[in-house]
């Protein structure tokens, strides 16, 4: 029987217990040492976590952000187009009387020396909304007035106008919406008349090489160029082209008032439904003739008046909400007032209130109308139809 030596007391085999570490050698590298930057401590988003761009929340926070910056982007950044939209919120109306160039004319005057018996149109049946002008057919009979044989305007001239100058050729050509070679042709097919109820137009002068545009109140008894569906389309004593107002809810006319002016008489020519074949004019003597689109009054021609001149009258598009619906004739007809002007705008500092009439010198009403067997006062004629639209 052999004694085994006694232990030393050291240990013989690797370690044993809670400090002995893992039995088996580890399957795979050690794992990577935490990041020594100065930023958070935690790690990568592990197994079941999203980048933050990629939850709901987050793309919704993005496309906001977006939409934002693109609502502003076109906020700031839009072209009002010379301001056509304060125009329709209401803004400045410029009362134009016959014979001046009012502000930025593209010529000197065209306007030939002539008259015509003006009109005021009657009453109209029923009540009206507040913010209402009325319109006129442009191929009403009696809606022009002008001298049997004699043009309201001198075409040629104005076409020699517009060529010394190509940038205002060009300019005119962009509003007309024509090419400027076409200018002369174009200016050739409208007809010379004036007119004879003060009419709403949006008028477009020359600055600084291009056109503007205003709104504007043409006085009764304005020579202008009126295309095959009666609308008028430049005024002569400026040279400017002419297209449809714009509707305005709270329009503030701006200048001296000529005598007889009431906003609530004034209309809007609407292009008729086909084009006129004749225009039927009250002459500058009191009589009636017929002249051709188009023509210079060469091609005049008698004829009798038309038989129906009394207007019926109802809302259309708003523009004055001082209109009650009801018209006051003035008390004697409306003539071109003042001698031309040169390029300058309408005193500011005169300014009647929208819808409103000069103040009268008497508080008195007007005296009735004449009955149909007195004749009628110098100018004072019956209106062509007035339509609503």
């Amino acid at each position: 029987m052999s004694v085994e030596p006694p232990s030393s007391g050291r240990p013989t085999g690797p370690p044993s217990g809670p400090l002995s570490g893992p039995s088996q050698p580890p399957s795979g590298p050690p794992s990577q040492p935490p990041p020594t930057g100065g930023g958070s401590s935690a790690g990568p988003p592990g197994p079941g976590r999203r980048p933050w761009w990629r939850s709901v929340p987050g793309i919704a926070a993005i496309a906001a952000a977006v939409a934002v910056a693109v609502i502003l982007t076109v906020v700031f950044t839009r072209s009002d187009g010379g301001g056509t939209s304060d125009q329709a919120a209401g803004g400045e109306v410029f009362l134009q009387s016959a014979n001046s160039e009012g502000p930025d004319p593209f010529t000197e005057s065209t306007a030939e020396d002539t008259s015509a018996p003006t009109v005021t149109p009657s009453a109209p049946t029923g009540s009206a909304s507040a913010n209402a002008v009325r319109t006129v057919d442009g191929g009403a009979p009696g809606l022009y007035g002008g001298t049997q044989d004699a043009a309201a305007c001198d075409v040629e001239q104005q076409i020699r106008y517009l060529k010394e100058v190509p940038a205002k050729n060009e300019a005119f050509a962009d509003v007309a919406d024509v090419a400027p070679g076409d200018v002369p042709g174009y200016l050739r097919s409208l007809t010379p008349l004036q007119l004879r109820m003060d009419t709403r137009v949006t008028n477009h002068g020359y600055r600084d090489g291009a056109a503007t545009q205003y709104q504007a109140v043409l006085q009764a008894g304005t020579a202008v160029l009126v295309d095959d569906r009666g609308v008028p389309r430049v005024r002569c004593a400026c040279g400017n082209p002419l297209t449809e107002p714009v509707a305005q809810s709270s329009p503030r006319h701006t200048g001296k008032p000529w005598p007889g002016f009431d906003a609530s008489n004034t209309v809007v020519v609407e292009p008729s439904d086909r084009p006129v074949k004749k225009f039927v004019v009250r002459d500058s003597d009191g009589g009636w003739f017929e002249r051709d689109p188009g023509d210079k009054g060469g091609k005049d021609r008698p004829t009798e008046p038309p038989d129906h001149q009394s207007p019926s009258t109802g809302p259309t598009t708003p523009t004055s909400p001082h209109s009650d619906g009801t018209t006051t004739p003035p008390d004697g007809p409306t003539t071109p007032t003042g001698p031309p002007t040169t390029g300058t705008a309408p005193d500011n500092g005169d300014t009647t209130p929208t819808g409103e009439p000069p103040a009268s010198e008497s508080s008195a009403p007007p005296p009735p109308p004449p009955a149909s067997d007195t004749p009628e006062s110098a100018g004072s004629v019956s209106a062509p139809p007035v339509v609503s639209s």
